[in-house]
């Protein structure tokens, strides 16, 4: 049986939550081969909660007399035609400035953050991933200790990814300072003396769930998802068409059970 063509309707239902399992999964499965429709998403998604952040200092509120529909329904009968274009007016030009400052935070931030994360473990790769005295801070032979020690940081559960699979190694790892907060930071190497590094940390907008976009700062390019509220990145000096194949792998042993 042919799989139903993906929607617009689905696009946005996935960014709701609101899909079943299975059409879930095709429609991540769909935006992973479709990285431009993926980059329209993540907009989506960021848009989503921007408007939930601004809007949660009211979200529970009660409503206001002036908009209970009874009192309304009275007030407009004594008040001239010309006040309700007025509330109009003002109420078009609250929206506009909402959807402004939202686009400006868009900008900024990129998707849901998702730029800023990889742009920390560029960062990282450029300041640890030479060094070839100290790169780690905990080396593999103590993958327990390290662990504990991010997972107990970031205060959530880390797995350290194994790339066993994708012929890379796993050094060790280490905390790394962002502006976001702590970052654990996991360095691999395979035959070649190629490193790569995996960068996590919990996403500022917990809980969202953010398809997989390439990314690329100067030689250092990679991918950046969130899943499950944590956000994930994987960069290294190889191409693009080399280093997804080992996200997927990353993501896949990642993704909460």
């Amino acid at each position: 049986m042919s799989q139903r063509p993906i929607t617009e309707d689905d696009l946005h239902a996935f960014v709701d939550h609101a899909l079943e399992p299975e059409r879930r999964a095709e429609v991540a499965s769909y935006l992973d081969d479709h990285p431009d429709v993926a980059g329209r998403v993540a907009a989506f998604a960021a848009q989503r909660e921007q408007l939930r952040s601004a809007l949660a200092s009211i979200a529970d509120e009660p409503l206001p007399a002036e908009l209970n529909l009874s009192h309304m329904i009275e007030s407009r009968k004594r008040r001239p035609l010309h006040a309700w274009w007025a509330i109009a007016a003002l109420l078009l030009l609250s929206i506009g400035g909402l959807g402004g400052w939202t686009m400006r935070s868009l900008l900024q931030d990129g998707s849901n953050g998702l730029s800023a994360l990889a742009q920390e473990a560029a960062y990282s790769y450029g300041v640890y991933a030479p060094d070839r005295v100290r790169p780690v801070e905990i080396r593999a032979s103590d993958s327990a200790e390290l662990t504990q020690w991010v997972s107990n940081r970031l205060k959530q559960p880390v797995k350290v990814p194994d790339l066993s699979v994708s012929g890379y190694r796993l050094m060790g790892g280490r905390l790394v300072a962002t502006s976001h907060g702590p970052a654990a930071m996991f360095m691999y190497d395979d035959d070649r003396g190629d490193r790569l590094v995996v960068l996590t940390r919990p996403m500022s907008r917990g809980g969202q769930d953010t398809p997989m976009l390439p990314q690329s700062t100067g030689d250092v390019a990679g991918f950046a998802w969130a899943d499950g509220g944590m956000g994930y990145t994987l960069v290294g000096e190889l191409p693009t068409d080399t280093l997804k194949p080992i996200a997927n792998e990353i993501r896949k042993q990642a993704r909460p059970i």
